[in-house]
């Protein structure tokens, strides 16, 4: 076997961990206690590793010390796409000792984007965590219920309150703001960008979105975008354009804002499931039911907005019709 074969195989395997690892935005709609279809995972691994990485990507990724990403990885997946948001807390130090390892090489740097714009989550588990009372001294204690949507925001906007714009939201702002106008959608939307990517175009999550808005490539080719010969994803206009999109379906979908943010996080599949199962039709009913990185990317959204634009999430206008 050759060192390409060698080198393919083996990443197809990382990807194959990081397929099982991360429950993929925006198609998060299997059963939440299905088992894993390791041949369907092996093959769609196959078929991203054949679509999205070249030979030089190939070979950065064999010099990642795969045991300390395999291990955050592991706790990624038994933290986030778990409901219990306190845990987040115990990945503070897990991802920062992987951020270098992926930050290392320019190949890998996509993924290092993406993985610190997500470093605020664990510190505000963290925060979540010790501002919680302690849990009695008695042998197999409840363990503390996850903190309401309204505690979790009110944490979200001290800590979006400083921030300044992200670098490159000066430049793409005013023109997404454009895009998502021309499709009906309110354009203090755009800022979701800040909260997927930073505003930066590199960014790659491990599951396999891609760009500003971080579409999966289901979602891309649901609104006619292209993974080849050039990922259009990367394309700021044209991915905005998609994400205008998604999102004006999923408010028609759910009626609220909210849902609809949530639901472009964990999947429209697992919102409603949600909302049914609790008989609920509000986001706040259902909050820490939802996966825990949904529990923090929904109240970031509304604060980040609230930052840029001075708007509540849940006030934005409904979708004009096209």
């Amino acid at each position: 076997m050759n060192y390409h074969s060698r080198v393919k195989i083996s990443v197809v395997m990382l990807v194959l961990l990081l397929a099982c690892g991360l429950a993929p935005a925006q198609t998060n709609d299997a059963p939440i206690d299905a088992p894993i279809d390791v041949n369907g995972l092996l093959n769609a691994a196959q078929q991203f590793a054949q679509e999205n990485l070249d030979d030089e990507v190939l070979r950065a990724l064999q010099n990642v010390d795969r045991d300390k990403v395999e291990d955050f990885l592991k706790h990624y997946q038994d933290y986030l796409s778990g409901d219990y948001v306190l845990d987040m807390a115990q990945l503070k130090d897990m991802s920062t000792a992987v951020l270098p390892l992926l930050d290392a090489h320019e190949e890998t740097q996509p993924y290092a984007v993406w993985l610190r714009s997500r470093l605020d989550y664990f510190d505000v588990a963290e925060q979540l965590k010790s501002a919680a009372p302690a849990p009695k001294p008695q042998t197999n204690a409840v363990p503390l219920p996850n903190p309401p949507f309204s505690v979790e925001e009110e944490i979200w906007v001290k800590k979006v309150a400083p921030r300044l714009w992200p670098k490159g939201a000066a430049e793409f702002v005013p023109r997404l703001k454009t895009i998502f106008a021309a499709e009906r959608v309110p354009e203090e939307l755009v800022w979701l960008a800040e909260v997927e990517s930073g505003f930066d175009v590199r960014t790659r999550s491990p599951a396999g979105a891609v760009g500003l808005f971080q579409l999966m490539p289901v979602t891309a080719k649901n609104f006619g975008l292209s993974l080849w010969p050039r990922d259009q994803r990367k394309i700021a206009e044209v991915a905005a354009m998609a994400a205008a999109k998604y999102l004006r379906q999923l408010h028609a979908q759910f009626g609220d804002w909210r849902l609809a943010v949530a639901a472009y996080n964990c999947g429209e599949g697992r919102v409603q499931k949600t909302l049914k199962q609790l008989q609920a039709k509000t986001y706040a009913a259902i909050a820490t039911k939802l996966p825990a990185e949904t529990q923090m990317y929904v109240p970031k959204v509304a604060a980040t907005i609230l930052k840029r634009e001075g708007k509540r999430l849940e006030n934005l206008p409904v979708p004009g019709a096209k």
